[in-house]
């Protein structure tokens, strides 16, 4: 198992198991709950989750986790284990977490995933071609989705009503 960060960006999006993810405790502060609580509405909603959606981290993965991300050292001295959020899950997510923030932030989210879809699919491209004309063409376009993606980051961080969780 290979947690990364995605070093050009700030924000929460991890690679795990191939995957982009979210941890639990990130989900929560982008829409401004406790972690609890959003482990409690995945909890009180298991049939909207089914196998995938949401991964529970062994032990040797919250250890990596916390060594690789300093924003989870909090994580160290826990005795329960995060969950990480695939992009099924939040979408699932969504349908429980309700308020207006709860609501921007999964579009935003969702917008996230996309971009970052799109960046990987340039970079394969770039990385494909020995055409400097196209290398040029596809570099300028992931620096235009860097600056999207990171725009994004801004809007989910500048939300400051609270979310609600049903």
């Amino acid at each position: 198992m290979e947690i990364i960060k995605f070093e050009e960006l700030e924000n929460k999006l991890i690679k795990y198991n191939e995957e982009f993810v979210l941890v639990d405790r990130d989900v929560a502060q982008l829409y401004g709950v406790e972690t609890r609580e959003i482990n409690q509405a995945v909890s009180n909603n298991p049939d909207k989750f089914p196998k995938g959606y949401i991964l529970d981290l062994n032990d040797e993965e919250k250890i990596e986790l916390i060594k690789k991300f300093d924003r989870f050292n909090k994580l160290k001295h826990s005795t329960v284990n995060p969950k990480v959020f695939t992009e099924k899950g939040l979408y699932m997510l969504a349908t429980i977490i309700k308020s207006k923030v709860a609501t921007q932030t999964t579009i935003k989210i969702i917008e996230t995933f996309a971009k970052v879809k799109e960046l990987s699919r340039n970079i394969n491209d770039i990385m494909k071609t020995d055409d400097e004309n196209i290398q040029k063409n596809l570099a300028s376009k992931s620096n235009k989705i860097l600056e999207d993606i990171i725009e994004i980051e801004d809007e989910i961080l500048s939300n400051d009503e609270d979310g609600e969780v049903i």
